[in-house]
């Protein structure tokens, strides 16, 4: 009876002892209650006692950085243009006892609120930027001036803005679709002067072409009729030379060129009479 009772009473005192201890990971946060009250939440890594519940209970917590990530959101720039923005947020608990109190260690709660305070942020930043300005450099600045304003909102919470971070702007679709079209219109307005100042210049250097071919060809009739002229009074005087040598030879040898001319096509018809000029050489070669 006795080894039973002792057995039992050894056991009770194992059972109370280690109900008595915890242990807080590297990667955790505790917080101690006693009888629901928050008694202590500055816990290091490592075993810790309390007491015995219902008397002492403890609720732990990831000490990690956290991640949020939801829906493309829409917003409105300051040109009043809908932009679609998919972007998350890096948190973590900073104050264990705060965010219990806050959201009763709800991390869907937290996450609920923190994405709120986010959206707010975000909306203030696209308000005094343009699309354009947010696509660009700007965009840096913007994330670190939302993540130091925000930090200010949630530290009443217990939790800490570690980053924010935007994964892409797109603009809505029907958005989208008029930016295409207008777009379009415009690259096609710009490929119309291009084709007007290329025609434009192509007509000028035509005209350069044309006035150019001109003059060519002016200056190369004006050489030709020279040139032509020249030969004319070289072959007047050579023939005039050849007459002045021989005046019979060079009449004999005008008629043979009339002859080879006048009868170079067998088909042709010739009507003159015998005793014509023409034929003054057929009878005698002398030409008497």
């Amino acid at each position: 009876m006795m080894k039973n009772f002792s057995f039992v009473l050894i056991a009770a005192v194992l059972l109370v002892g280690l109900s008595s201890l915890f242990i807080v990971d590297e990667r955790q946060l505790a917080i101690k209650f006693q009888l629901g009250e928050i008694v202590e939440s500055d816990y290091a890594p490592g075993l810790h006692i309390k007491a015995p519940w219902p008397i002492n209970n403890v609720r732990k917590f990831d000490k990690r950085i956290l991640t949020l990530d939801t829906r493309p959101e829409r917003f409105l720039t300051g040109e009043k243009k809908n932009v679609s923005v998919d972007f998350f947020v890096k948190w973590r608990i900073k104050d264990p006892a705060k965010y219990y109190t806050s959201f009763m260690g709800d991390e869907r709660q937290a996450g609920l609120r923190l994405l709120q305070i986010v959206n707010n942020g975000l909306q203030l930043e696209f308000d005094q930027r343009t699309i354009k300005q947010v696509v660009s450099d700007d965009r840096s600045v913007m994330m670190t001036n939302l993540t130091t304003k925000a930090n200010n909102e949630v530290a009443p919470f217990g939790i800490e803005i570690v980053d924010v971070r935007i994964k892409q702007i797109e603009l809505p679709e029907e958005v989208r679709n008029s930016v295409y079209e207008r777009m379009r219109a415009e690259r096609e307005r710009i490929a119309k002067e291009h084709r007007a100042q290329g025609q434009e210049a192509a007509k000028g250097i035509q005209a350069v072409a044309d006035r150019e071919r001109t003059v060519i060809l002016a200056e190369a009739k004006r050489d030709a009729e020279v040139s032509r002229g020249e030969g004319d009074a070289l072959a007047t005087e050579i023939y005039a030379n050849a007459y002045g040598e021989n005046e019979d030879f060079y009449a004999f040898y005008r008629s043979m060129n009339a002859y080879r001319a006048a009868l170079a096509n067998p088909n042709d018809v010739l009507v003159l009479e015998p005793d014509s000029e023409f034929f003054k050489y057929f009878n005698d070669y002398s030409g008497e």
